[in-house]
């Protein structure tokens, strides 16, 4: 069995989170995709929504997916969230699977340098998404934990769905439409 593990901080999830899930789930013929909201992101500064909505919305936006389930795994633990320490996690809990991490290539680009790199590749292995803004880092084909994804994901990012509804404007086809009306709910990233 395969299972994917897509992180990130979701704050909001959006449609280019779950295509790109989609996309590696499909090529990869990977069995089941667990979204892991970040709890305490080592590198870059705390997710403007609460854990609680984060993980509501990454609920919200994969109900009705047979293959897609949210994981708090990084929510319930303590001190910063490393990719390696979440994966170390996920292998003990499913020592029968393999563990493929889905990434963007704008974060495969740092991704050499992430803790206990070596490690964590011998734990999984490593499927990339390409996005429309980043180019994509050569890697040896030989290298075992690389899994390119075929095709393009969707230029949609966080900041941009935080950015319009700063501006006023709307959301609609950038999120899911039970993941905005929590947005508008809550009022959220106004």
């Amino acid at each position: 069995m395969k299972i994917g593990v897509m992180g990130g901080s979701f704050d909001p999830i959006h449609l280019g989170h779950l295509r790109a899930a989609e996309m590696a789930r499909e090529a990869l013929e990977i069995s089941r995709v667990l979204f892991v909201p970040v709890g305490r992101p080592p590198h870059r500064s705390l997710p403007l929504g609460s854990d609680l909505d984060r993980f509501a919305m990454v609920c919200l936006a994969i109900q009705g997916h047979e293959r897609f389930q949210a994981s708090d795994v990084e929510l319930v633990r303590a001190g910063p969230s490393y990719t390696i320490e979440t994966v170390s996690i996920l292998s003990r809990r499913h020592s029968d699977a393999t563990l493929i991490l889905i990434v963007g290539s704008d974060a495969f680009a740092e991704v050499r340098a992430w803790k206990d790199f070596d490690h964590l590749v011998s734990l999984c292995r490593v499927a990339v998404v390409s996005r429309p803004d980043s180019e994509m880092e050569e890697v040896a084909p030989t290298a075992s934990w690389f899994l390119p994804v075929p095709g393009e994901g969707l230029p949609i990012s966080s900041t941009m769905v935080r950015t319009s509804l700063k501006e006023g404007r709307s959301i609609r086809y950038l999120v899911p439409d039970p993941v905005a009306a929590h947005i508008e709910k809550r009022g959220l990233y106004r």
